[in-house]
């Protein structure tokens, strides 16, 4: 059994592109449909209800459009949203939540690992019970870096600047003093991290600066390639996978459509950057209360 329709992707705004670049690698004949909500990100500093109601809003609007699967590329809603949404609708829903913790608990070698996250995926304590069920041997330290979704959505991922506002934040974790000259993690180091999960799909665009920062003994995982593979499994299991069997010259060309709720320029810019010219569709949308499918909101196609 097969299924041509698109992999419904979902991002609070362009972090959820590193997700996807890993889901084109892991399966390229699968076709795509993007939907980040840059108009209103960053979500990760949003209260909880608000992140349910945005993030229902795009899942509907991906429904609307006949997805068959759909990824939760945005830790901020897979936090929040991930059990609503399951219980919402019927098809599969994948998060990016575990598989990283996953990643980063068979990674650690001394079993500490730091998680760096928005305050909301913080406060909801969702990597610190994941990784906890993977190893409870595992020491998790978590902490809110809020500066770093603003940077990407704006396009800052590079420069003396971006590397000083990434030391600042990574200070406290990787046991420097804060401002008030105390440690938020008290640990000497022969006990400080030896893994750093990047808990935002946001700040693999910014793993430059992290790793420079973090420095060669710590190792740096995200949930993208995780994610991407369990997606392949998912697929595999409820036999949605798109039809291969004709040969490779006579298939139909999988399709990758990108929309957005905020600038079009700015996002193109910066998938222009991950992707080169091959994902030259990006529409503009409007995501809102304008009609009653699958219970709630649609997408409108600005024109």
């Amino acid at each position: 059994m097969t299924d041509a329709r698109p992999i419904g992707v979902f991002d609070s705004g362009v972090g959820g592109l590193t997700v996807l670049r890993e889901i084109l690698r892991r399966t390229p004949d699968e076709s795509t449909l993007y939907l980040g909500d840059n108009a209103r990100a960053p979500y990760g500093t949003r209260p909880d209800h608000e992140v349910l109601a945005f993030s229902t809003e795009a899942l509907d609007a991906l429904v609307e459009r006949d997805v068959k699967a759909i990824v939760v590329a945005c830790n901020t809603s897979t936090a929040v949203a991930l059990g609503p949404a399951r219980r919402r609708y019927d098809l599969p829903i994948l998060g990016v939540i575990r598989p990283g913790a996953v990643t980063a608990a068979l990674t650690t070698r001394n079993r500490r690992v730091g998680v760096i996250a928005t305050p909301a995926t913080i406060r909801s304590r969702a990597y610190f019970g994941a990784i906890k069920d993977e190893n409870p041997a595992v020491e998790v330290y978590e902490h809110a870096t809020p500066a770093f979704v603003p940077m990407v959505e704006a396009g800052r991922l590079s420069g003396p600047d971006v590397e000083a506002a990434v030391a600042e934040a990574l200070g406290p974790l990787l046991g420097e003093r804060d401002a008030g000259g105390e440690f938020v993690f008290p640990l000497p180091p022969s006990a400080r991290i030896d893994t750093l999960l990047l808990g935002c799909t946001h700040y693999p665009l910014l793993r430059s600066a992290i790793a420079a920062v973090a420095g060669e003994h710590i190792a740096i995982v995200d949930s993208a390639t995780a994610t991407a593979s369990a997606l392949a499994e998912l697929l595999s299991i409820n036999g949605l996978e798109a039809p291969t069997e004709a040969p490779t010259e006579l298939r139909r060309q999988p399709t990758h459509v990108q929309l957005t709720t905020g600038d079009v320029a700015a996002f193109r810019s910066i998938a222009g950057r991950m992707f080169g010219d091959g994902f030259a569709d990006v529409q503009p949308v409007e995501v809102g209360r304008t009609s009653t499918a699958a219970g709630g909101p649609a997408i409108v196609v600005a024109r």
